[in-house]
């Protein structure tokens, strides 16, 4: 069995399709928070009967979330460019490329696994550095060369899994953020209650709310897609552990004794 995932092959075509659709899926999810809720809010206000005949414009909002919305809108950027390089980092025609393979499925059968050997350090993905950790152990037996797959398997697939937890690590922290966010904007206005001789007007505290409610809002339109994206990537990663723990069945299982094939 290699890197604990067992031998099963799954189709990448129709991963990638998965992987697509959910892609798909948190973008609606994404253009429906920005464009509808502030749409809804408006509207909302244009009913009511003393409706202010100014319209607050995105940067408006952007500015009401002061300092904590501004860390969130980072957050954001930094999650969309991570996503954005994950995503052609991590697909199935780039961690097992279809040329590679066929090249080392040609040269297994020819036996050549010099050949072999230097096609994967010709070509460095995650298929050619568990077949050259393999091959390099040859002469040792299955056994010691099934340990060096397993090994180098685990490193790639932790590499991997370390880059997509920052993805994680954002939608976590996004929402966070947004709660901080709210609290710091309830004690805004607050404090402009206690400290007012009369009665403020709604527009003294309209600061400290609109803080409190946009941070809370921006830390969620940030939050959501990056969990949906983090567990695309985490999917696609098992998807091709799978692909590739059955294509490693198949081309070192030649090398088993005849108690081991039993």
């Amino acid at each position: 069995m290699l890197f604990r995932v067992g031998s099963m092959r799954v189709p990448g075509p129709w991963a990638g399709l998965r992987a697509r659709v959910a892609a798909l899926l948190s973008l609606i999810v994404v253009a429906g928070f920005i464009f509808l809720v502030p749409v809804s809010v408006v509207d909302a206000q244009s009913a009511a009967p003393n409706a202010q005949k100014k319209q607050k414009t995105l940067i408006d909002y952007v500015k009401d979330g002061g300092g904590i919305g501004h860390t969130i809108i980072l957050c954001s950027i930094i999650g969309v460019s991570l996503s954005i390089t994950y995503a052609f980092q991590i697909r199935r025609d780039v961690l097992v490329p279809p040329e590679v393979l066929g090249q080392l499925e040609q040269l297994f059968e020819e036996e050549s696994y010099e050949e072999a050997f230097q096609v994967c350090e010709a070509n460095p993905c995650f298929l050619s550095s568990v077949v050259a950790a393999g091959l390099s152990k040859l002469d040792e037996g299955y056994d010691a060369m099934q340990a060096a797959i397993a090994e180098t398997g685990d490193a790639e697939t932790t590499k991997m899994n370390i880059k997509i937890s920052y993805i994680s690590l954002i939608a976590a922290v996004a929402p966070m953020l947004g709660l901080f966010g709210t609290v710091s904007g309830m004690i805004s206005t607050f404090d402009t209650i206690a400290g007012a001789e009369v009665q403020p007007k709604p527009s003294d505290l309209a600061g400290g709310i609109s803080e409190a409610l946009v941070t809370t809002y921006e830390g969620l339109v940030v939050a959501i897609p990056m969990i949906v994206l983090f567990n695309v990537f985490r999917n696609r990663i098992t998807g091709v552990l799978l692909e590739i723990s059955g294509i490693m069945e198949d081309l070192m299982g030649r090398f088993k004794t005849p108690t081991q094939a039993s």
